[in-house]
């Protein structure tokens, strides 16, 4: 493997970057040794997150009243990921879950996990808890030992009670210390082998549930504090728009009014009540003067052209060669292309802030609330320790939205009411116009086949923004707000997250056995339009072209698609879901697409590990093409996916599930719409997603192994449906769409 970067002080992503914008606390010594002074030794590597967050007691604290306190820095976005985490707690130590208390996702009593992302949180911080756990177990266990009598080996434990084979027994509420767990984890305590696991491997009901379906106090939107008011925010009219006036005293007059904060381009404003906010942030956009820079980038296909003609940082990050390739019989070179995309949360965007004596506190659904403090410190001139974060669900949030950027609004807004706190909720029009955006893509793939049908060279390059803008950058301040604030700060530089896990480049290096390829990545380093985190980041459009070629491949070799890639695999988990997933849906080589009253009906498959580190998932859609609307609707689904150790069944099966329906909308529908001066799509009528009735039947399939570590994966079969989808259509069709979303447009188009 060879590395080579372009131009060397561009876009590259030094050591200390990656791990100060990965929320790492990492820190090096740079002091010199004093003269025969030896170095220190060097700490053992632990597992997951008890590397970077040593300590026993900062996971766990069993009490004498018989509870036991999870802590996760982790947090829930609607992906079971506590119901999973209490699971191993409960299954390590051997006590009820009724006895867990769960804090997640508080700067001021939970781990530093940085980043809810990347379906990290069972890899990272449930290998944490269960070697956490295990320890304490044996710790408690070695306690008994010596006050009962007897060997540690022969005792028992159940819901917390230690039994001797004698009869003579005592509790871990009886030996719990406040000294016990504090100190510094050695992962020397193995986690229970997989035949001991009781509640590991079992669909248990998720704990955040009930309350979302009776009309609990669920999410952050749905918190009422003592005294609370309601705030609102006026955006520029476009990005990098400056404010030149308003009127003030005609808002300020206004019912419930209590304040109006203009600090350089930041306009907000709170009122007493929710509708009085946003009548008068209403009547400040009506009277808002802007100077607007107009330098939105090209749409349609002329942004990428536009693209690959951008500052770049080019990067090779795989390159093999082989000593002797088999001479090329066939070449083709083709080129996919992906939009600009929103996350779309149902329920935009929302924080809470109170200020008290000089101290913040911040209620969020931010994916990080140790970055987002990190940010929040820079932007609002203020030491972190006088930021509290604490994470609350949001109503749809996932990958890098708003919900770092109305932190800051919030409390900002704040400031100016301090001991009020103060709800801001970003409106449907913020939602769209200002979140941060999936970014376009191009890929350009090109492959030669030898005599015996297989790839003998292969190559994969590709144009991106930033797939990853979120807080913590060392060099700016990745908050909205704060670039328009009387003395702004400026947002960090555009980034790569390095591989393995890649940024722009993730999924784009195949697992398929080439005997030489390479694979390119050119990083653009301006952002007209803000890019950040959606879920998946590149894998999304990187499987999307990877796989719809090794499709376009498998034609061009006379090759069925399923076979032609079990061809060119050596990883035998992979060719298994592969071969399942086939099997499930009754897969037949050579079977022909099937027209019927002009509805042309294929199926497709794809497939991928996720990052080539999480989940493998292989997927198979059948769709059907209604050659007079030129609508595409996919009529069942099926997936096989291999994670390893199995938590929480129904918990993955839902990741798997909801991965496929988010793919499908994306594929067939989603598309941000904006001209020169203005992003254009600012509610749901401009960007329709993907209904109900919509949604294909269904069939996932999990395959369990017990003695592997457990796999992200909550993001991994999006790549693969995607281009299920487009193989698929291609199959049904005999045409083939390269440009992503398949809309009827375009449908229309390619059928003639």
């Amino acid at each position: 493997m060879k590395e080579r970067t372009t131009p060397t002080d561009a876009g590259g992503l030094s050591r200390r970057s990656f791990l100060q914008s990965s929320a790492l606390t990492i820190s090096f010594s740079l002091a010199p040794l004093a003269l025969g002074q030896s170095p220190a030794p060097a700490r053992a590597v632990l597992p997951g997150s008890l590397n970077n967050n040593r300590m026993l007691d900062a996971w766990l604290r069993i009490h004498p009243n018989g509870k036991v306190t999870m802590c996760s820095g982790k947090i829930e976005l609607g992906q079971g990921i506590l119901t999973a985490l209490s699971q191993i707690v409960s299954d390590e130590l051997d006590v009820d879950l009724k006895r867990l208390e769960i804090i997640s996702g508080h700067t001021g009593l939970t781990p530093n996990e940085g980043m809810t992302a990347g379906s990290l949180s069972i890899q990272d911080s449930g290998t944490a808890l269960r070697f956490a756990c295990a320890e304490a177990r044996g710790l408690l266990l070695a306690a008994a030992a010596d006050k009962l009598g007897v060997a540690a080996g022969v005792l028992s434990v159940s819901d917390g009670r230690i039994s001797a084979p004698n009869g003579a027994a005592t509790s871990y509420w009886e030996l719990t210390s406040e000294s016990l767990l504090k100190r510094e984890a050695s992962a020397k305590t193995a986690p229970k082998p997989s035949s001991q696991h009781k509640l590991i491997g079992q669909s248990l009901q998720r704990r955040d549930i009930p309350a979302k379906v009776t009309g609990g106090e669920s999410f952050v939107q749905d918190m009422r504090l003592p005294g609370m008011v309601f705030g609102r925010v006026v955006r520029p009219s476009a990005p990098r728009a400056r404010l030149l006036g308003f009127d003030a005293a005609g808002v300020k007059a206004m019912p419930g009014v209590l304040a109006l904060v203009r600090d350089g381009s930041f306009l907000a404003v709170a009122a007493r009540r929710e509708e009085q906010a946003i009548a008068a942030a209403n009547a400040l956009r009506a009277s808002a003067r802007w100077e607007e820079p107009g330098d939105l980038p090209p749409t349609g296909a002329a942004l990428f052209a536009h693209m690959k003609q951008q500052r770049k940082a080019t990067s090779v990050v795989s390159d093999k060669k082989a000593a002797d390739p088999a001479p090329a019989v066939r070449t083709l070179e083709l080129e996919y292309t992906k939009p600009y995309q929103a996350h779309a949360s149902i329920g935009p965007s929302c924080a809470v802030a109170l200020w008290t004596d000089d101290k913040l506190q911040v209620w969020t659904h931010s994916q990080g609330v140790f970055p987002l403090r990190n940010d929040l410190s820079k932007a609002l001139r203020m030491a972190p320790a006088n930021i509290t974060v604490m994470h609350r669900e949001g109503s749809g949030c996932y990958g890098h939205n708003g919900a770092d950027d109305v932190a800051f609004d919030a409390a900002r807004l704040a400031r100016d009411l301090p001991g009020v706190p103060v709800m801001l909720q970003w409106m449907r029009e913020d939602e769209f116009g200002w979140e941060p955006l999936g970014s376009p893509m191009v890929m350009r793939l090109k492959a030669s086949l030898d005599a015996s049908g297989k790839v003998s060279d292969w190559s994969h390059e590709l144009w991106s923004h930033a797939h990853s803008t979120r807080p913590y950058d060392p060099d700016g301040v990745n908050l909205l707000g704060s670039w328009y604030l009387q003395d702004p700060l400026k947002p960090g530089p555009s980034r790569n997250i390095p591989q393995p896990s890649g940024g722009s480049d993730r999924n784009a290096i195949p697992l398929y056995v080439f005997p030489q390829q390479k694979v390119t990545n050119n990083l653009l380093l301006d952002m007209p339009i803000r890019t950040s985190a959606l879920r998946t980041l590149g894998a999304y459009a990187n499987v999307f072209a990877l796989e719809s070629f090794m499709d376009e491949l498998a034609l061009a070799a006379g090759a069925d698609p399923v076979e032609f890639r079990l061809r060119h695999l050596a990883d035998a988990r992979a060719k298994a879901v592969i071969e399942r997933t086939a099997q499930m849906a009754g897969w037949q080589a050579g079977a022909k697409a099937s027209s019927d009253r002009g509805v042309l009906r294929g199926r497709g498959i794809g497939f991928s590990k996720y990052k080539n580190l999480a989940v493998y998932c292989a997927v198979i859609l059948d769709v059907a093409v209604d050659t007079r609307s030129s609508l595409i609707r996919v009529e069942r689904a099926w997936s096989a996916s291999d994670a390893g150790l199995v938590i929480n069944p129904d918990g993955f099966r839902n990741q798997i599930e909801g991965g496929i329906v988010q793919s499908i909308s994306w594929t067939l529908m989603e598309s941000i719409r904006y001209n020169k001066q203005h992003m254009l799509t600012r509610n749901w009528g401009d960007y329709p997603i993907l209904r109900f009735p919509e949604v294909p039947a269904l069939q996932v399939e999990l395959i369990n192994r017990p003695e592997e570590r457990p796999l992200g994966v909550g993001e991994g079969s999006q790549g693969p449906t995607v281009a299920a989808l487009a193989n698929a259509f291609a199959h049904a069709t005999g045409k083939r769409l390269r440009e992503l979303p398949l809309t009827p447009e375009r449908v229309r188009q390619v059928l003639g």
